[in-house]
């Protein structure tokens, strides 16, 4: 089950354990002092624990889809794609939003591809991890 929450500290607690603990990313590149002004979205499995979280800001015309994080237990369950999938619904609802952008490790592309984006623009390092920009026009 995907929602959208006002539970940022549940969201940042899974985020810490996926990008501080597991990967590495330091709390100042990780808490950059914008989730306030964003969307954020809780996978829960069907016991109701919270396994996956990922935000939505806003830039103009365009939706930017980031801190995607999935629990270890909980990869490979379909949840990373649920998330995605139901930031897109919550982007494709707002009549402003042209396209949906997102900057993916490079080990995930393929990921995105099947939901849909196409990379765009060179490879670069966000947080001591390869990254490429990733686009899907609404």
């Amino acid at each position: 089950m995907i929602e959208k929450t006002d539970d940022i500290e549940t969201c940042r607690a899974i985020r810490r354990e996926v990008f501080i603990i597991e990967q590495n990313v330091s709390e100042a590149e990780e808490w950059d002092g914008r989730d306030d002004e964003a969307i954020h979205l809780l996978a829960r499995d069907p016991l109701g624990r919270a396994i996956g979280t990922a935000r939505i800001l806003f830039d103009a015309e365009t939706g930017k889809i980031g801190r995607v994080a999935v629990l270890q237990a909980a990869r490979g369950t379909g949840t990373g794609a649920a998330l995605i999938r139901a930031a897109l619904d919550e982007l494709r609802a707002l009549p402003e939003i042209r396209r949906v952008k997102l900057g993916a490790q490079t080990h995930a592309i393929g990921f995105y591809e099947k939901l849909g984006f196409k990379v765009f623009g060179p490879e670069y390092d966000d947080a001591g991890i390869p990254h490429r920009d990733m686009i899907l026009e609404l």
